[in-house]
């Protein structure tokens, strides 16, 4: 119970952030200043947007399937957050441990699609059902490449645990001589007689231990922007044909929590993608020669040091990626139709079975 509040309380602070983020960065991308009345430099904008959300009246259109209409926000919601049940914060602290977590998160996500599906069907509107349809045909394609190019990281780290897979990833995992192991992947460096688990750092993230991951990793950030409906994948929400979507009848409180629900998911890929291949709460400082930095910026596992380096370092590559996506929505326009379909069958999905073919060809080579 304790760690469900306390995941709670930090996705709802990172989502109040990236509100008021998203704001100034598209602010100082388009030469304007933002917000600058709510507080100091406008940082309690996104606060009041809060409050001023939860006291607009809730309106249900009286033609709508009553039902669906008031159900669908809570399972989007709950779908998105029960995703994060998985996610190790730190060494130490995982809300549920489960040996199974790539293919629990997988699961439990993909039932945001039937929430969107409720929403669109149950507003009796044409404009949210066209809407729901589209993100339905969108995310479900697009899980496709995501999937494939998680199914390599798997491949290369033999583990299903999100939690393993994290310690792999950092010269930590010397205190653990169950998960220690021959990390001399990278070109030249077997020869060399170097072995990555005592150097630590950057050079045990998988993107750099096995390179064919890096391609992995640029699939599953793109596939990750259209499974949150983000620009330039936003069609789903086009404001000059559908108005806002799915949510266009929705307000007040159910409003809110659907928009809680998409800056939920946008943190929750986000964490997957540094997990997955970005060294999680590993720090990115290796060691040096005598100079230990890979050890002196992550602690000793079971003191106060290892979950304070851990979230500091997970959080701070995650708000990397975060920003990347605030920036990518200000850059691009939007995608037709057919295009993000053509880009998701024909570019990113043969890619990505080419990367799984290649990443089990890898693994067996390096036995």
């Amino acid at each position: 119970m304790l760690a469900f509040v306390l995941t709670l309380v930090l996705l709802l602070s990172i989502v109040i952030v990236l509100a008021y983020a998203e704001r100034k960065v598209a602010a100082f991308m388009q030469d304007r200043m933002g917000p600058t009345e709510a507080g100091p430099y406008g940082s309690l904008q996104a606060v009041l947007d809060v409050l001023k959300l939860l006291q607009k009246e809730d309106i249900v259109p009286a033609a709508a399937d009553k039902k669906l209409f008031k159900l669908a926000p809570i399972l989007i919601f709950a779908a998105v957050f029960a995703g994060f049940a998985v996610i190790p914060f730190t060494p130490e602290l995982v809300p549920a441990g489960i040996g199974i977590g790539v293919f629990y998160l997988l699961a439990i996500i993909s039932l945001d699609v039937v929430g969107l599906l409720m929403a669109g069907w149950g507003s009796n509107n044409k404009y949210a059902m066209l809407g729901a349809m589209r993100s339905v045909a969108q995310i479900v394609s697009y899980e496709i490449p995501a999937g494939l190019a998680i199914l390599s990281a798997v491949m290369i780290c033999q583990s299903l645990d999100f939690q393993e897979i994290s310690y792999q990833q950092g010269a930590i995992m010397n205190q653990f001589p169950g998960l220690e192991y021959e990390m001399n992947w990278l070109f030249g460096i077997e020869a060399l007689g170097i072995n990555t688990t005592t150097i630590g750092g950057i050079t045990t993230w998988n993107i750099f231990r096995a390179p064919i991951l890096l391609i992995s990793f640029i699939i599953y950030f793109i596939a990750s922007l259209a499974e949150s409906n983000r620009a330039p994948f936003d069609i789903p929400e086009a404001e000059s044909e559908l108005v806002a979507g799915f949510h266009v009848e929705y307000s007040g409180f159910r409003f809110a929590v659907l928009f809680l629900a998409e800056y939920s998911m946008m943190v929750l890929v986000s964490l997957v993608a540094v997990i997955l291949f970005l060294g999680s709460w590993n720090t990115p400082l290796p060691n040096i020669g005598p100079v230990s930095l890979a050890y002196w910026t992550t602690g000793t596992v079971g003191e106060l040091s290892s979950i304070l380096w851990g979230g500091f370092w997970l959080l701070s590559k995650t708000f990397v990626l975060l920003f990347l996506q605030l920036q990518i929505r200000w850059t691009y326009p939007r995608l037709r139709v057919d295009q993000l379909m053509h880009l998701c069958w024909k570019v990113l999905t043969p890619i990505a079975l080419g990367v799984v073919l290649i990443a089990g060809i890898w693994r067996l080579l390096m036995i």
